[in-house]
């Protein structure tokens, strides 16, 4: 059985909830916290979903809106369907499929 996980980034509904509308806010409280992004980076980040996030920037992050990394990361994951063979047992038997040419060993 094989999982699917997927996240989605809430960095901007975060920051509508403290009061942060515009991009240019959050530029400030990061340098505040050692982490020097320009303007167009940290637009990246807000409206964006970042594939690779440092962990000093998520420590930021938390550290300004005093929340936790799930409450900026919401993840799922779910059960991945399984594809099905055409003998349903998910065991798929080739000498039944082969040639006996192309078969290498001998029929007993």
């Amino acid at each position: 059985m094989k999982r699917q996980v997927s996240y989605k980034w809430r960095l901007r509904e975060v920051m509508a909830a403290h009061g942060m509308f515009t991009i240019s806010d959050l530029v400030e409280p990061l340098v505040d916290r050692g982490i020097n992004l320009s303007v167009s980076q940290v637009h990246r980040l807000a409206t964006g979903t970042p594939e690779r996030l440092s962990l000093p920037v998520l420590a930021a992050l938390c550290d300004i809106f005093a929340c936790t990394p799930a409450d900026l990361i919401a993840t799922k994951a779910e059960t991945a369907a399984v594809r099905k063979t055409a003998t349903d047992d998910g065991v798929v038997n080739l000498n039944a499929v082969r040639p006996k040419r192309a078969r290498l060993r001998p029929e007993s």
